[in-house]
């Protein structure tokens, strides 16, 4: 909900390409539309984008059908639902994006449609002698905050995936 909110707010209000400083010269709302993957990535164009719609179609229901599995088995500890909750949660505001954007705003028919990234941080200039990146800023994504909630909750299934897994493999292991 509150990445809908935010994408229609700067989609509405803001030029593509449009910067408002935030907070000095480290952060700012840059509107851009990200018509591929994660940082811009994009592959074959028009039948690119439309099995990248539907693998995150397919991989979020899958994670959904997961989830719910767990719960009905009541094999779910609250840290994995939040984990895939967010994860899904993510899938889902860019699935919006790509999905309907491109027919709301009449610029594509639906499953084409363009993400709406915003946060930008401009953190510090990688030296000039580092390779490949030297003389960019460090991280120069522009994400959203579906990007956030994807990514806190694959970070969080690394940290805790002893926790998570472990546990499914001492229990099957109980039952033979």
């Amino acid at each position: 909900m509150v990445d809908q909110i935010v994408k229609i707010w700067v989609k509405t209000t803001m030029s593509i390409g449009e910067a408002i400083p935030v907070w000095g010269n480290w952060f700012y709302i840059y509107f851009v539309e990200n018509e591929g993957m994660a940082f811009g990535i994009s592959f074959g164009e028009k039948i690119g984008k439309l099995l990248l719609s539907l693998v995150r179609i397919g991989v979020a229901s899958f994670i959904i059908y997961y989830l719910f599995a767990l719960i009905k088995k009541k094999q779910a500890e609250w840290i994995v639902v939040v984990i895939l909750s967010l994860i899904i949660a993510g899938a889902i505001g860019n699935i919006i994006d790509s999905m309907f954007y491109g027919m709301i705003w009449n610029y594509a028919p639906i499953l084409y449609g363009r993400v709406v990234d915003m946060f930008y941080f401009k953190l510090f200039m990688l030296p000039n002698w580092v390779p490949l990146w030297g003389g960019n800023y460090f991280f120069p994504a522009i994400f959203n905050v579906a990007d956030i909630c994807t990514t806190t909750g694959i970070i969080a299934i690394i940290i805790w995936n002893k926790k998570i897994f472990v546990q499914k493999n001492e229990e099957n292991i109980a039952q033979t």
